[in-house]
């Protein structure tokens, strides 16, 4: 399985590192049947995070043919109001930020690059799985590929995760399929164990859990089963 993990400008950097970390211990400890690279819809280039000016580089361009894991982070900025709904046409264009802007317009600028078409193709895709982290859930839902599905994103963010149609589960991480995605920051670990259990079994992803000296927590959701009557 390999992992392409999205990098835009303003990205959260701990919910790309905490993933890909564990994937990439993964990918160790099952002799190489994980990999993971970061990619960005421009192509290889630094990428400024919206952490300290934190820069990563993505070494390549995110391809959405390719089969396996696309997973796309939130961003590090301030804390706009639950609900807020950005203006996509106001500010700096695709690619020009500045730092401690609102999480909300970090979010909505990604819609002015190419990256909602990638993602789309990728969703069309069978053979790719997609995830997100934290915001990213709400990357995918504002380009509108998220509706009528089940997802998470930050407890502050799951107003407007349901907005934009989208069935917004209250829970660490939630399985939709091939659309699996993780509430905040730090459930990028849980959804990067989640994932190695998923994909190449229980004994990795233990393995993995051990190394880092982390306890997985919280729920995974998974649509499956009857729903429940009223409680």
């Amino acid at each position: 399985m390999h992992t392409q993990i999205v990098l835009f400008d303003g990205f959260d950097p701990l919910d790309v590192i905490a993933p890909y970390e564990v994937l990439y211990a993964g990918g160790t400890a099952s002799d190489g049947a994980v990999s993971v690279g970061l990619v960005s819809a421009e192509g290889p280039r630094e990428v400024v995070s919206g952490t300290g000016g934190l820069v990563l580089r993505a070494t390549a361009a995110l391809d959405p043919g390719r089969a396996g894991l696309i997973l796309i982070p939130g961003a590090s900025g301030r804390v706009g109001q639950p609900g807020e709904v950005p203006d996509h046409d106001h500010g700096a264009g695709a690619g020009e930020w500045q730092q401690d802007e609102f999480i909300p317009v970090l979010l909505g600028r990604t819609l002015t690059t190419e990256l909602p078409t990638l993602l789309k193709s990728a969703m069309d895709n069978p053979e790719v799985t997609v995830g997100a982290v934290c915001g990213g859930s709400l990357v995918l839902a504002m380009a509108g590929l998220l509706e009528g599905r089940h997802a998470t994103t930050h407890h502050l963010g799951l107003d407007m995760l349901a907005a934009t149609g989208v069935h917004a589960v209250s829970a660490r991480v939630v399985d939709d399929g091939d659309l699996v995605t993780g509430a905040g920051v730090t459930s990028g670990l849980d959804l990067g164990l989640y994932l190695l259990e998923r994909e190449v079994g229980p004994r990795i992803a233990h393995a993995v859990e051990t190394l880092f000296a982390h306890e997985r927590r919280g729920t995974v959701w998974r649509n499956q089963g009857p729903a429940a009557a009223a409680l």
